[in-house]
């Protein structure tokens, strides 16, 4: 039977996309892991990757199409020995046909979406590290209830041979269920029979935010109190409508506020000597990231995220970038950034940067981070405060270095300063603790050398 294509959910906050180009056209075949299609989410543009084998039977969405939304059929997918004429009987899919090409294990777990797009910690998966030395374990039973990643195909023919398909370890993209692992599973005798139906099971969901004081006002109430004042509507953009609904679940987080005053001579020194002498041009924002870093070493407990089960404190150091786009601001990542040389960071910063402005960042790509930072100091901006990015625990806020009067063993003196002020989730960071990761910050800045090592 036809199989419908549905448009993917390519990242945790999408609820539409643009099909921004067709790869395949009708009557091509496609076997698991062809590129179908591109697809413009919120954030940036994504491959979409085929899970089954077939040949496309008729493509519903035409290239370009914009809004279209999540699970929406987008094309039809024919089994072997179908033809163009079964496809009025073609039935959803029950779940996506294909899945975006950046793997999933990329984006961490956390306890909601990623922000301005740069959102989930890299906290080890269970199992994780020790995959290379023990052997694999038994695939496990999926729970009563739990999600269950499998194509349609596979689905149909766990269905027909009254196979349950949790009882099933997938072996295709990201861990889903293939036609081949159901056929392997029947031959091996390893399937047990599916369960009758059961009452669906109530579960808890994600803990509702409470006492936030945000308004929401329709555009008449707006009007209204503003004295209809003469205006022009903008279209709000995906990204912006994310970006103020990421921001307004923010707004609970109880934030508390630390800036210390940074030196920056003697950074500006070896900033130019590097520079100079290796043919490069690193920037200030490079050296902070890597001081970032090495402070989240340095105090490792402010490297953590807030559940409502647990903390859970990070064991990589991944920093998020603020960067102004066209549409709004994004957070692409310098991952391990402890791990790497100021050179590194800015090379890699200056490719996520231009890539981040023309749609071409992937998933794995601004979501993963665990602290990330804000740079204004371009601008002229002296000092701010920045909004933490759930689920993230701390952003630095970096304003501009200027010259300052300062005093140096009792004598007035000129230097040049900069302001970093950190904002902190205190349900996970304490004053004193974020107190210590400022000082750490400090001390690397005014102290360069550090960050070479």
């Amino acid at each position: 039977m036809p199989i419908e294509l549905l448009m993917p959910a390519l990242s945790p906050t999408m609820t539409e996309g643009n099909l921004a180009k067709w790869h395949k056209k009708e009557g091509d075949a496609v076997k698991a892991g062809d590129v179908i299609a591109e697809i413009e989410t919120d954030k940036a543009t994504m491959e979409f990757e085929a899970v089954d084998e077939g040949t496309i039977g008729k493509i519903l969405v035409p290239e370009g199409a914009q809004g279209v939304k999540v699970n929406q059929p987008i094309a039809v997918l024919l089994e072997e020995g179908e033809d163009a004429a079964s496809i009025t009987t073609a039935k959803p899919a029950p779940k996506a046909a294909a899945v975006p090409a950046t793997p999933a294990a990329a984006s961490p777990p956390s306890p909601q979406p990623s922000p301005q797009g740069a959102r989930e910690g890299p906290a080890k998966r269970e199992g994780e590290g020790a995959a290379a030395s023990q052997p694999a374990p038994k695939a496990a039973v999926a729970p009563i209830g739990a999600r269950v990643f499998a194509s349609p195909l596979a689905r149909r023919i766990a269905e027909q041979n009254k196979v349950d398909i949790t009882s099933i370890t997938g072996s295709g993209p990201h861990g889903r269920i293939v036609k081949h692992d159901v056929e392997a599973a029947m031959k091996g005798g390893t399937t047990r029979p599916a369960a009758a139906p059961a009452a669906k099971i109530a579960s808890s969901g994600p803990i509702a935010a409470s006492g936030s004081g945000i308004q929401r006002y329709s555009k008449d109430q707006v009007l209204a109190m503003a004295g209809n004042t003469p205006h022009t509507d903008l279209p709000i953009t995906g990204m912006r409508r994310v970006i103020a609904t990421r921001l307004a679940e923010s707004e609970v987080v109880p934030h508390f506020f630390l800036t210390v005053d940074c030196e920056l001579d003697a950074l500006l020194k070896v900033r130019s000597d590097i520079n100079e002498a290796l043919g490069l041009k690193t920037s200030v924002n490079d050296f902070i990231i890597k001081a970032i870093a090495l402070a989240l070493r340095k105090v490792p407990m402010a490297n953590a995220s807030w559940s409502e089960d647990a903390i859970l404190k990070w064991e990589e150091v991944h920093v998020s970038v603020a960067v102004a786009i066209p549409d709004g601001l994004i957070t692409p990542i310098i991952k391990n950034a402890d791990k790497k040389s100021i050179p590194t960071i800015s090379a890699e910063m200056r490719e996520l940067a231009e890539r981040a402005k023309s749609g071409k960042l992937k998933l794995d790509e601004f979501q993963g981070g665990t602290i990330s930072v804000s740079n204004l100091g371009m601008f002229g901006t002296k000092q701010f405060t920045a909004v933490i990015n759930p689920p993230q625990s701390a952003i630095v806020a970096v304003g501009a270095g200027e010259k300052r009067p300062v005093v140096k063993n009792d004598a007035l003196a000129i230097a040049t300063v900069m302001s970093c002020t950190g904002t902190f989730d205190h349900r996970v960071i304490d004053g004193a603790l974020g107190a210590q990761f400022m000082s750490a910050l400090k001390k690397l800045i005014e102290a360069p050398g550090a960050l070479l090592l």
